[in-house]
């Protein structure tokens, strides 16, 4: 632990300018540049929110809004965009950095702590797009938002520890990188995101807490769309998962260290 901290340290100036670089690169060549993170999960929000908000908006009593179903459609959007966003940077982590990994001799610790950096960034950018929207339709955050660190870095932690996890497996087993997108697919559609938890059957509806992402998405819901405090115990158990995850995938780090490099 001592030697990743030193490691960490010894390269933050190589960390902040990687995360500049990744941010700057991302939209490099647009002429919007970085309203795409904006408009991305925005576009993906309306056109939900058109087809199914007439279907799906008596089934949101805890919410007082006339646009009750965009609301918890976009809370849920925005800790999925997290997620999947980290895991899917975290997939190609060290597959990608291969050349940089071969020619420069730096802590594979900062790799993860880069795309943390550049996800969280991205994220904080759509959360201001997202607040200033629900003030517009009457929907003003309250107190509860002080709860929007704490959740955000609960999910952040548990994605970014499985994600160092699938990103060493993948050195070995490069069909992860197939299959990592569809489990994805069927993740977000059994995550009531796009439709509200009521709706599904109450013998079957048990089985979500077994979803970690239901439980992270729930909290974004009840902080943002339903402006509640989150289930506590939910978040320390995941946090407590994260953090299990995350020390085991720096530790498989270590481990293959030398294979992984052969391997790139």
């Amino acid at each position: 632990m001592n030697g990743w901290l030193k490691g960490v340290y010894l390269y933050r100036h190589f960390l902040a300018s990687s995360i500049r670089n990744e941010l700057v690169n991302q939209f490099a060549r647009s002429r919007l540049g970085g309203l795409w993170l904006i408009i991305h999960p925005l576009v993906m929000v309306a056109i939900y929110a058109f087809v199914l908000s007439a279907v799906l908006s008596a089934k949101f009593d805890g919410i007082d809004n006339r646009y009750a179903y965009a609301i918890y459609l976009t809370s849920g959007i925005l800790a999925w965009t997290l997620f999947s966003d980290t895991l899917s940077r975290c997939l190609n982590l060290f597959v990608g950095n291969g050349d940089l990994l071969k020619k420069m001799r730096i802590p594979k610790v900062t790799l993860p702590l880069i795309t943390a950096g550049t996800v969280l960034i991205n994220n904080l950018v759509l959360f201001a797009a997202i607040i200033v929207i629900f003030a517009f339709l009457g929907h003003a955050p309250t107190m509860t938002i002080v709860w929007m660190p704490v959740i955000t870095g609960v999910l952040l932690l548990f994605a970014l520890g499985l994600g160092v996890i699938i990103g060493v497996l993948n050195v070995f087993l490069r069909d992860l990188a197939q299959v990592v997108p569809i489990v994805l697919q069927f993740l977000f559609w059994f995550t009531p995101i796009v439709y509200p938890v009521v709706i599904i059957p109450e013998d079957v509806r048990g089985f979500l807490f077994f979803n970690p992402v239901y439980l992270l998405v729930n909290a974004y819901h009840d902080v943002l769309a339903y402006q509640q405090s989150p289930n506590l115990f939910d978040l320390g158990i995941l946090g407590l998962i994260g953090a299990v995850l995350l020390v085991l995938g720096l530790w498989l780090v270590r481990k293959a260290n030398a294979e992984m490099v052969d391997k790139l």
